[in-house]
């Protein structure tokens, strides 16, 4: 059942996505050559405990991954590009880090995702970096009311294909408030003026997800991460919006 938030309900969530953007900026700096991901989950934590808030991640127990996941955040590099756990791992020179993070303060939640590129940049990576953030941008564009999911998703696609990546339809964007998925499924590919009618107060994060050559992904030993099927290089991003009279609404953005 898709629950529609009260002006006063996304205000709340809209303290949630500051949060959350915050902690997203931060690991932007930590992100660098010599960096273990395990500091990067522990600098996480400490953060959340501090706020007094809720890892919308920490024992999460869905029908795909491999019993509840013990992390805070989401770090998947290079040809891994989702639900990435974190690892005794030290970064690289170029290597491709997404980072994604869902979080509940005072019972209300707010999810979001960047990839940044750690030391020097291959052109390629930052080319497909760039593809996510604007299929993102041209996403939350056309989430207005009277449109509907699939304008959302055929914008997503249209960047993706402008590019030249292929897309997988597997995991895409949701609905979000209360928990971190609520219902709508939102692809990254669909047909336009298909789907559920977007209406004031519905709040969704939206993800656009590219592997460089490939539409398929495959599944780490550990149960939870998924990889580009050939190792090609991925990216993701995500906000948090809401549907508003005025417009999207970013509720994950710092200021």
């Amino acid at each position: 059942m898709v629950e529609l938030k009260t002006p006063d309900e996304i205000e709340k969530m809209r303290v949630t996505g500051r949060f959350v953007a915050e902690i997203l900026a931060e690991l932007r700096e930590r992100a660098q050559v010599g960096v273990n991901l395990v500091d990067l989950e522990l600098h996480v934590r400490q953060r959340i405990q501090e706020r007094g808030a809720k890892s919308c991640y920490w024992d999460y127990a869905p029908s795909f991954g491999r019993g509840p996941f013990r992390n805070t955040v989401c770090l998947s590099v290079n040809d891994a590009v989702l639900h990435g756990l974190p690892f005794d791992y030290v970064l690289r020179d170029g290597d491709v880090l997404t980072m994604d993070l869902a979080v509940e303060v005072d019972g209300w939640a707010a999810d979001s995702a960047v990839t940044v590129i750690v030391g020097t940049p291959a052109e390629t990576d930052r080319r497909l970096v760039a593809a996510t953030e604007k299929a993102l941008a041209a996403a939350i564009a056309v989430a207005v009311p009277g449109n509907r999911v699939g304008d959302i998703s055929a914008a997503i696609a249209a960047v993706a294909r402008a590019h030249g990546y292929p897309v997988n339809t597997q995991f895409g964007g949701h609905g979000i408030g209360r928990t971190m998925h609520e219902d709508l499924h939102i692809p990254n590919d669909g047909r336009p003026g298909r789907g559920y009618k977007l209406r004031r107060g519905l709040t969704i994060a939206i993800e656009p997800w590219f592997a460089a050559t490939t539409d398929r992904i495959v599944v780490d030993p550990d149960g939870w991460t998924l990889r580009s099927a050939d190792g090609s290089r991925t990216a993701h991003s995500e906000h948090t919006i809401a549907i508003t009279d005025d417009g999207p609404r970013i509720l994950t953005l710092a200021a």
